[in-house]
């Protein structure tokens, strides 16, 4: 069983038992976790659990221009993994994950980051095309190029999603379709199989359940 799988395992688990106990839905935290000794605004300590985080990070996007965490920094944001030359599950994940972006593109609190696996051919200006051709133009949706080491790294160590070269695969790459839902503090709360519709029917649900959160 691979760890997103895990992670998703147990953290469903873990908002079944927080649903039965209360009636308003509050999504899981994904990820390693520590308790942590820290001081509330009136100086008392206590401990407080301290959930996995995406790490900063900088990236190419589109349109050639440095891009870095800033860009999400305060934004609910969907990310995902893929290579515009997919022919396997990378078509159906995207034009699934479109009909999210049609959904919330109106929202400022909300983003999509899409990292390309194939740092061979997917440079900018190939990405670039890739995203007209999707139909989406503007920073609301970013598709980020950058080495294979950065890109592998954050997406299995951070983004807990597996991807790397293969060549007995069709298409020379392997990865993991999963469109992964990051909050306004840079935590995994939610993972989705983005070639199958219920579970991005999920995700479309799961945003403004997320986006509650913050305005309390």
């Amino acid at each position: 069983m691979n760890k997103i799988t895990i992670y998703l395992a147990t953290s469903l688990l873990a908002v079944s038992i927080f649903s039965a106990c209360k009636q308003e839905r509050k999504l899981p935290f994904y990820g390693e976790r520590h308790a942590e000794t820290v001081k509330d605004a009136a100086g008392v300590e206590k401990i407080d659990t301290v959930y996995q985080t995406i790490p900063a990070w900088s990236f190419l996007n589109q349109d050639s221009v440095i891009t870095t965490n800033k860009a999400t920094d305060g934004k609910v944001y969907v990310a995902d993994f893929f290579f515009t030359s997919c022919t396997t599950i990378c078509p159906t994940m995207h034009r699934n994950l479109m009909t999210v972006y049609n959904d919330f593109k109106a929202n400022p609190d909300v983003m999509f980051v899409s990292h390309t696996i194939d740092f061979k051919y997917d440079k900018p200006h190939v990405l670039k095309k890739y995203a007209q051709k999707l139909g989406v133009d503007g920073p609301k949706w970013l598709f980020l190029y950058g080495t294979k080491d950065s890109v592998y790294t954050l997406a299995e160590k951070n983004y807990l999603v597996a991807v790397g070269e293969d060549n007995t695969a069709k298409d020379g790459y392997i990865h993991q379709g999963y469109l992964v839902l990051i909050d306004k503090d840079r935590r995994i709360r939610g993972a989705y199989d983005g070639a199958k519709a219920d579970q991005v029917a999920q995700l479309k649900k799961d945003i403004p359940v997320l986006l509650a959160e913050y305005k309390k």
